[in-house]
């Protein structure tokens, strides 16, 4: 059985104060051991989101990090700075790799560092709009998953969490059908996993599903036989949306 997951992503929003009082109010509010729970705050809220989380089964994750220990990358965070207080990194992101040109290969690198230094990577993957109505939609799905794991060995590609994220559906409103969902990751991802990796290791992977997820459609999405959960955008903003789609997860993965 695959533990369900729940991560919210919250991008560039929210000072250390403020992520300190939506951590308290998602830690308080929080009803079920059911559901693993990762908070994704900004660099700069780490500490203070740590602490309000300190001693409780809350994880902390990362938005992103370099693939180096150390050097000279001004402005960048290194494996070895965030595993003193996360569990999690986001790698990949759709607007990582629009708005900061990073390609597949910067992204294995970052996944391969994670994992070297214990962190677990939540890799995002997911086409366009102009790739989904191109038919592309598999092949963009397949070769992202397997362009990112290159290099692993099926014990490491196991400490992966992937993150089905179609790029037109972040922030528009406008989710995936779960039909539509379960598909891209039952043939792409866990295809492509089987394929490279072994079908122990396809089954055994935690897939989400992220965009435009809220309390009233994520039980469409993670009552799915292939769909583990969610990376949540926006609604992770907020202390009641977000513990709406904890909670709900666990009453449809139940």
């Amino acid at each position: 059985m695959r533990q369900p997951l729940i991560a919210g992503n919250w991008k560039m929003h929210k000072t250390a104060a403020e992520g300190q009082a939506l951590a308290q109010a998602i830690r308080q509010g929080l009803q079920t051991d059911q559901v693993e729970v990762v908070l994704c705050p900004p660099f700069t809220a780490l500490s203070a989101v740590h602490a309000v989380l300190h001693g409780s089964s809350i994880r902390l994750g990362a938005q992103n990090m370099h693939w180096e220990d150390a050097g000279a990358f001004t402005g960048e965070i290194s494996p070895v700075m965030l595993k003193e207080w996360c569990r999690y990194v986001i790698l990949g992101h759709s607007e990582r790799r629009q708005h900061f040109h990073e390609d597949d290969e910067m992204i294995r690198r970052k996944v391969a560092a994670a994992l070297r230094h214990g962190l677990t990577p939540i890799l995002c993957v997911g086409e366009t709009l102009a790739q989904r109505e191109a038919g592309e939609t598999g092949a963009v799905v397949a070769a992202q998953t397997r362009r990112a794991l290159e290099g692993l060995t099926p014990e490491q590609a196991m400490g992966v969490v992937i993150a089905y994220e179609p790029v037109w559906a972040i922030g528009t409103g406008r989710a995936a059908t779960g039909a539509d969902a379960e598909e891209v990751i039952r043939r792409w991802i866990r295809g492509t996993l089987a394929e490279h990796f072994g079908v122990e290791v396809a089954q055994r992977v935690r897939v989400l599903y992220g965009g435009s997820v809220t309390p009233e459609n994520i039980a469409e999405f993670v009552c799915r036989p292939s769909i583990d959960g969610a990376l949540v955008g926006g609604a992770s903003l907020r202390a009641e949306s977000f513990l709406g789609i904890i909670h709900e997860t666990a009453r449809a993965k139940a």
